[in-house]
C-alpha cells in the first residue's frame, strides 16, 4: 500500500507503441499525466522515462512517490512469441505425455480436417518422470522417491535447462509430494528457476495444470529480471515506495507475489482499462456498462453488472488455455489499423493489422494497405492533425489506399469503400458483444456503453446504434485509461482448493476448507501490508451438473440450499436451460482485496459556451454534413452540445453523427444519449 506520508501515487502502463503515464494526489484527485515512445529492446527505460516526464509536470520530486503501479505485457509476449526461458517439466511416473495429449476438441474456427495440433512449450524430450503417486481423494499410494527426484535432477542439469515446472498427479489434493520434489530440484539446481503447480493452480484437470505450470516457469526468469531491472531503476531514482504490478484478475499485487507466479500477468493489459471504465462510470452514478476497448490491433469487450468485474478461469493465450482466474472478457482482431483487403469479390477487414510500422497510409510511413483508420480520415472522421498537432494525416494517401485496394476491385466509390470497411468492423465487434452480453443472458440495450483506447471514441456511438444502446461514456482520457486503471486498481488474489472429489455440497467440509484458504488470504493482505479496514474477504464456489466439463463460479451462500438455488439461477441466466441431475461442488475458492483510499473526485469548473474551432465536411451515411470541430479541453462542467461535432484531445478523437447530443459530466466525462425522435 502507499506510503503513510505522501498522497502521490504514479501508474506506468508500457504498450507496444507508446508508454502512458498517470500520476495521482489522492489526497487533492489533481491528476497529471504523460506519453513517451516505448522501448521495446528496454521497456525499463520508458517506464523509468515517463515517470520523470510526468513528476516534471507536477513539479514533484521522486522521492515524494507513495505508491508506483506497472501494467506490463512481458510475460504475454514471451507466450505469444515463444521466447521465455528454456524450460522442462517434472511429473509423476506414467504421465510424461499428459501435454502432447492434451484435449481432443479443436478450436472452433478451425478446419477440422487441416488443423494440426501447435507444438507443445516443453517437448516430451524435455519431461522427466519421477516414482509417486497420490490418488484422487489425497492418500499416498506410493511414497515419494527422493532418489528418482535427485535423478531427475542430474537429467536437467544435461538440458542445459533455465526453468523447471514441478506438476504431479493429484497434488491439488496433498501437495506434500510436489513441495518435497520442488524444494529438492532447488537444492540440486542452484539458479534455476523452479516453480510447483499447487503455488501457481492448485485445481482439477491435469492438463491445464501441467500447461499452467510450464507457461509459468517458462516467463519465471524474464519477468524476474525484468521486476529487478525496474525496482533497481526505481532505487537509483531514490524511490522508496512499493511497487505493484497489474494482474489479469483486475487486481495489482506486489513484486515478490508475481515473481512467484508471473503467470497471473499474462492477460493483465486490458484489465486495467475494465478497472479505469468502472471507476469513471461509478463517479457518474453508472453500475451497468459494457467496455469496448479499440486500439491498433485489437478489441476487448467486458461486461461490468451492478459494478462488478466478472472473472473467468476459461482465458487463452495465444493457442495456450490458462485457467487462472482473470477479468472475463472477448478479443477480437478489430482495431484502427485493421487491414481491409478484397479476395474473390469479397470485403474482409482484419485480423491482419498494419501495425504502429508501417501503419495506416494516412499516417504517412509508407503504408499502402487501407485500414480503419484510413477509411475513417477518406470520411472526414479524423482532424487534419493528431497528437495535440504534432502528427498532420496524408489524406490523399488514406483515399489512395481505399480506393485501390478497395473501391475499384468492388465497383465502388471511395466513399462507399470507406463506410462499407467501417460497416464491416463494427458489425465484428457488435458480435463480440453480444457474445459478453445476450450469449449471457443480458440485454445490452439496458447498459451504457463505454468506448476508450485510442480508436474506441470513434466506434462508441455506431456500436450502440447498431445495438440498440441509447447511452455512451466517453472516459475523460480514453487513450490512457489503463494507466488511470492502475490508479483505481485494489490489491487482489485469489486462493483455490479443489475437492479430492467431486460431489454434493458437504457444507462442514467446506467450512473446513475456506477457514484454510482465510488464513491463506490473511497471510497475503499481511505480507502486501493492507490495514485491516481496507480487507475483504469473499467465498466462491464452483459447481456444475454431474456429468458437465466446466464449472460456474457462484458466491458461496452458507448452505447447501442456497448455494445450489444460486448456481441454478445462474445456469438459467447464462444456458436459458436447467437440468434435472445432482449439482456437484467442485472447487472452492477465497478472493482477497486490499481496498485501495478513494481519492476525491475530480470536479471540472463549470463551463462557458462551446466555442468550436473550425468547420470541416464530414460524410454521415449518404449525406456530407459540415462539421464543428471542439477541442475537448475548452469543455467544462455542465457543458452541451449537439451532433454531429468531432470532439478532439491529445490521445483520441470522439465522432457523435447526427441525432446525438453530449453533456460534459463534472468529472470530465462526456455522456452521450440519443436525442428523442432522431432515426436510428
Amino acid at each position: 500500500m502507499s506510503s503513510p506520508d505522501t498522497s502521490l501515487a504514479i501508474a506506468v502502463d508500457i504498450g507496444g507503441t507508446f508508454t502512458d503515464i498517470s500520476l495521482l494526489d489522492r489526497a487533492s484527485g489533481r491528476v497529471w499525466r504523460a506519453k513517451t515512445p516505448s522501448v521495446p529492446s528496454d521497456p525499463s527505460e520508458a517506464f523509468l522515462a515517463g515517470i520523470r516526464l510526468a513528476l516534471l509536470e507536477a513539479g514533484a520530486d521522486a522521492s515524494s512517490l507513495g505508491q508506483v503501479l506497472h501494467g506490463t505485457t512481458v510475460a504475454t509476449n514471451m507466450i505469444l512469441e515463444g521466447k521465455g526461458a528454456r524450460a522442462a517439466l517434472v511429473t509423476t511416473r506414467g504421465f510424461r505425455h499428459v501435454l502432447d495429449i492434451g484435449r481432443q476438441d479443436i478450436p472452433r474456427k478451425a478446419n477440422l480436417y487441416t488443423w494440426t495440433k501447435p507444438q507443445r512449450p516443453v517437448p516430451a524430450s524435455r519431461i522427466v518422470e519421477i516414482d509417486e503417486r497420490v490418488a484422487a481423494g489425497g492418500g499416498v499410494l506410493e511414497a515419494l522417491d527422493e532418489a528418482s527426484v535427485r535423478q531427475a535432477a542430474d537429467a536437467l542439469r544435461g538440458m542445459n535447462v533455465e526453468a523447471v515446472g514441478v506438476c504431479l498427479i493429484h497434488a491439488f489434493a496433498n501437495p506434500a509430494h510436489e513441495r518435497r520434489a520442488a524444494e529438492i530440484l532447488r537444492e540440486e539446481l542452484p539458479g534455476i528457476a523452479v516453480t510447483a503447480s499447487t503455488d501457481v493452480l492448485p485445481v482439477v484437470r491435469e492438463y491445464e495444470r501441467s500447461l499452467t505450470t510450464v507457461l509459468n516457469a517458462m516467463v519465471m526468469p524474464g519477468v524476474t529480471t525484468y521486476v529487478g531491472r525496474i525496482e533497481q531503476r526505481l532505487s537509483d531514482e531514490k524511490v522508496s515506495a512499493p511497487l505493484l504490478l497489474m494482474q489479469s484478475n483486475g487486481g495489482v499485487a506486489g513484486a515478490a507475489a508475481i515473481r512467484q507466479a508471473p503467470a497471473l500477468t499474462a492477460l493483465s493489459g486490458p484489465a486495467a482499462g475494465v478497472v479505469g471504465a468502472r471507476a469513471i462510470a461509478a463517479a457518474c452514478g453508472i453500475g451497468d456498462i459494457i467496455t469496448v476497448d479499440i486500439g491498433g490491433t485489437s478489441a476487448d469487450i467486458c461486461l461490468i453488472k451492478d459494478g462488478r468485474i466478472g472473472l473467468t478461469q476459461h482465458g487463452k493465450v495465444g493457442d495456450w488455455p490458462l485457467p487462472l482466474p482473470m477479468v472475463d472478457m472477448v478479443t477480437i482482431g478489430a482495431g484502427g489499423g485493421s487491414i481491409a483487403a478484397v479476395a474473390d469479390e469479397t470485403l474482409t477487414v482484419g485480423p491482419r493489422s498494419a501495425g504502429a510500422r508501417p501503419g495506416p497510409a494516412a499516417y504517412g510511413h509508407g503504408g499502402r494497405e487501407a485500414t480503419v483508420t484510413d477509411a475513417h480520415v477518406v470520411l472526414g472522421h479524423l482532424p487534419a492533425k493528431l497528437l495535440g498537432g504534432r502528427m498532420a494525416l496524408d489524406v490523399e494517401a488514406a483515399r489512395a489506399a481505399v480506393r485501390g485496394r478497395v473501391a475499384e476491385p468492388l465497383g465502388l466509390s471511395t466513399d462507399e469503400a470507406a463506410q462499407g470497411i467501417l460497416a464491416i468492423v463494427d458489425n465484428h465487434m457488435v458480435g463480440a458483444v453480444r457474445v459478453v452480453s445476450v450469449e449471457r443472458g443480458h440485454d445490452p440495450r439496458h447498459f451504457t456503453l463505454v468506448p476508450f483506447g485510442g480508436a474506441g471514441p470513434l466506434h462508441g456511438v455506431a456500436l450502440a446504434e447498431l445495438l440498440g444502446i441509447s447511452s455512451v461514456m466517453i472516459p475523460p482520457a480514453p487513450g490512457i485509461l489503463c494507466a488511470d486503471g492502475l490508479l483505481a486498481a485494489d490489491l487482489r488474489a485469489e486462493f483455490s482448493r479443489a475437492l479430492p472429489r467431486a460431489g454434493a455440497i458437504d457444507v462442514a467440509e467446506a467450512e473446513g476448507i475456506y477457514t484454510e484458504l482465510e488464513a491463506q488470504a490473511r497471510s497475503w493482505l499481511d505480507v502486501e501490508g493492507v490495514a485491516e479496514e481496507s480487507r475483504l474477504t469473499a467465498r466462491v464456489a464452483l459447481l456444475r451438473y454431474h456429468g458437465q466439463g466446466g464449472e460456474i463460479a457462484v458466491g458461496w451462500a452458507g448452505t447447501r440450499a442456497a448455494t445450489e438455488a444460486a448456481f441454478t439461477a445462474e445456469h438459467q441466466a447464462l444456458y436459458g436451460f436447467t437440468l434435472a441431475a445432482a449439482i456437484e461442488l467442485v472447487t472452492l475458492r477465497m478472493e482477497a482485496t486490499g481496498m485501495t483510499a478513494q481519492q476525491p473526485a475530480t470536479k471540472l469548473p463549470p463551463s462557458g459556451a462551446v466555442e468550436p474551432y473550425d468547420h470541416v465536411p464530414v460524410r454521415f451515411g449518404g449525406d456530407t454534413v459540415t462539421t464543428p470541430l471542439i477541442d475537448r479541453a475548452s469543455l467544462g462542467a455542465g457543458a452541451r452540445f449537439d451532433g454531429p461535432a468531432i470532439l478532439s484531445q491529445l490521445d483520441t478523437t470522439t465522432l457523435v453523427p447526427p441525432g446525438w447530443s453530449g453533456t460534459v459530466h463534472e468529472t470530465g466525462a462526456i455522456l452521450l444519449t440519443r436525442r428523442k425522435g432522431a432515426l436510428q
